[in-house]
């Protein structure tokens, strides 16, 4: 009786110990979640690419008297064709605003002639071989997607000939010239990668007149024109920049 006693005793002594003892040990401890990590896309820095598209110059002539004065239009006509080049440049990035500044050179192959109504047997012929531009750039990034404008001074390198409407063989010398003018544009360029973006652009060059004096093939007075021009250009754009994503948390 008295072992049975004891051993009750003790077994009720051992369940009260239980709770206390579980009681007694420490809370488990908690582990905070680590910090999201974000990219956001910068677009500092030097840059160089390649681009290629299409562009249309718009060319009107004007017969002039030798002495320069307006006689009538000789018509107009457009030069087209393809292009390719490249371009460098370097921007900075302040909150969402980009600045940038950019020269770009390109091969071109826009070529276009007219009949002359004030002659007939006389045909306009017009080519633009190359062409540069050296522009500021103002955007808005919305992280790795920029939506920019530029302007500044554009170049262009024309040739200009007349020629036989029924022959289509050279009347006269062949005008080479540089123009320059201004330029204006348009793009929207994507970040696909840390230093790699792709690129569309519009621009619109606004030439200087020229006025041009053509002589027959024996070199004896031919004629004098006035050559008005302008130039619209749509180009894609692969650019790849010196310089890395901004790793941010919060």
């Amino acid at each position: 009786m008295k072992k049975l006693l004891l051993g009750t005793v003790g077994f009720v002594a051992l369940g009260m110990a239980a709770p206390a003892s579980a009681a007694d040990m420490a809370a488990r401890p908690y582990t905070k979640a680590p910090p999201v990590i974000a990219s956001i896309y910068n677009w500092s820095g030097f840059y160089v690419g390649v681009n290629g598209g299409w562009g249309s110059s718009h060319k009107s002539w004007d017969f002039l008297t030798p002495a320069g004065v307006f006689v009538a239009s000789d018509g107009s006509h457009d030069a087209t064709g393809g292009t390719v080049g490249g371009q460098i440049g370097y921007r900075w990035q302040a909150s969402q605003w980009v600045f940038g500044l950019e020269a770009q050179g390109n091969w071109a192959d826009f070529h276009g002639r007219n009949q002359s109504p004030t002659a007939l047997a006389i045909t306009n012929d017009t080519r633009v071989d190359a062409f540069g531009l050296f522009t500021g750039q103002v955007g808005i990034a919305f992280n790795n997607a920029l939506l920019y404008v530029k302007g500044g001074a554009a170049v262009t390198s024309d040739r200009y000939r007349q020629l036989s409407t029924i022959t289509g063989l050279p009347l006269t010398n062949t005008v080479d010239d540089t123009r320059w003018g201004g330029v204006v544009g348009v793009g929207f360029e994507y970040g696909f990668a840390p230093n790699w973006s792709f690129a569309v652009e519009y621009d619109h060059m606004f030439m200087q007149d020229k006025t041009y004096t053509f002589t027959d093939t024996t070199g004896v007075f031919f004629g004098t024109e006035r050559i008005r021009q302008d130039v619209d250009l749509v180009t894609a754009r692969v650019n790849y920049r010196w310089g890395g994503p901004v790793v941010a948390k919060y």
